[in-house]
């Protein structure tokens, strides 16, 4: 199967149009139910296209996160949108592209290598539990104060918070995390953060903690599982646990599964990809 999609050049009324067809699909990340985990759009391009209207398939798109990927010599370029802007790094989407390649592009391959804005990004495809093994970087936070601005928005008590890309922000119990309530124009009027984890301890066995993850001011309200969100919280739960192999779950409507591991300065995070959707994007512009 071909999965490239093609570009060329039409005249039109005397004036030069651009057309462009391109292999888009849609797969749901860390879960393998439908309509579960966190849908991310993949498209595949034999090149680059201008970033305006990358841009503008992710808004039309509407979903948390569109990716990007074309082939290079060694692997894949992957850039990923939101509706709103693009991101330095993205889990679920980086999951959702692997599942594609390995599934539609190279059947042969169960390793795929991707050069981002986050650096070189690996996944594996573990075919004994169908899991796909992102290794990405860590990125541990810093304890810093509690913003009355975000406890303001939240209808819990914050207990602690820390910094990296993201604010996190530790509560006490699952079940406030569950029953989390944001006021989203206070919480917007913050802007020191690309996003708001929200996390606790678990409250069974099954999972080592638990989170929601919201990026209002990426035009997204709450993401359903977030990979990137990771990259902070396994650090965070490893060194507060006293153990680098954690389960965690995201307690969004849809919900989601991660597995963990930390490794110092890198992180592995996996999870299973269900696909919902097979076609094709035309656009002349």
């Amino acid at each position: 199967m071909d999965s490239r999609p093609q570009s060329w050049k039409t005249e039109t009324d005397g004036a030069v149009k651009k057309n462009l067809i391109m292999k888009y699909f849609v797969v749901d990340a860390f879960t393998d139910e439908l309509f579960k985990g966190n849908p991310a759009g993949v498209c595949l391009l034999d090149k680059w296209a201008d970033d305006s209207l990358l841009q503008s398939i992710a808004f039309e798109n509407n979903l948390a996160e569109t990716a990007f990927v074309v082939k290079n010599d060694s692997g894949y370029d992957l850039r990923w949108f939101t509706p709103e802007t693009e991101i330095d790094l993205c889990g679920h989407a980086t999951l959702a592209s692997a599942f594609i390649i390995t599934n539609f592009v190279d059947k042969n391959t169960h390793f795929t290598s991707f050069s981002t804005k986050s650096g070189i990004l690996t996944v594996n495809f573990v075919k004994e539990n169908e899991l796909y093994e992102m290794d990405f970087p860590a990125r541990k936070p810093v304890k810093t104060e509690i913003n009355q601005i975000v406890q303001k928005a939240v209808n819990v008590q914050i207990t602690e918070a820390y910094k990296s890309r993201d604010l996190l922000l530790l509560v006490d119990t699952e079940e406030q995390v569950k029953n989390l309530e944001i006021n989203f124009d206070i919480l917007k009027t913050y802007k020191d953060c690309f996003a708001f984890i929200i996390t606790a301890p678990s409250s069974g066995s099954e999972y080592d903690f638990v989170s929601r993850f919201f990026a209002p001011n990426a035009g997204i309200m709450e993401d359903p599982v977030t990979g990137s969100s990771h990259s902070t919280l396994i650090p965070f739960w490893a060194e507060r646990l006293n153990k680098n192999k954690l389960t965690a779950k995201q307690l969004s409507k849809r919900g989601g599964i991660l597995y963990c591991e930390n490794n110092e300065d890198r992180v592995k995070i996996s999870g299973k990809a269900k696909l919902y959707l097979e076609g094709n994007i035309k656009i002349q512009y």
